[in-house]
């Protein structure tokens, strides 16, 4: 199928899944890597109160943390 056809199911709603090969599909900038971080007893006793409370696991809070720390970040260096 030419790009072009393609682009036309796309444009008119249609779905473009039985034309694409999924087999190789990646999400970009996903892939894990290891990281090691010390905090103190305090710290990680509190992450694990606030972990519990929200039935979560201390590495999942620690992500979502982080993760909306550098999007708050990021959003706010956009329009500095």
């Amino acid at each position: 199928m030419k790009a072009t056809e393609f682009d036309k199911h796309f444009d008119n709603g249609e779905s473009v899944l039985p034309f694409a090969d999924m087999s190789r599909a990646e999400r970009p900038n996903l892939k894990s890597r290891r990281v090691n971080v010390d905090f103190p007893a305090w710290m990680v006793d509190a992450l694990d109160k606030e972990a519990a409370h929200l039935g979560v696991t201390r590495q999942s809070l620690v992500k979502v943390w982080i993760a909306n720390c550098l999007a708050r970040d990021a959003h706010t260096t956009d329009h500095a």
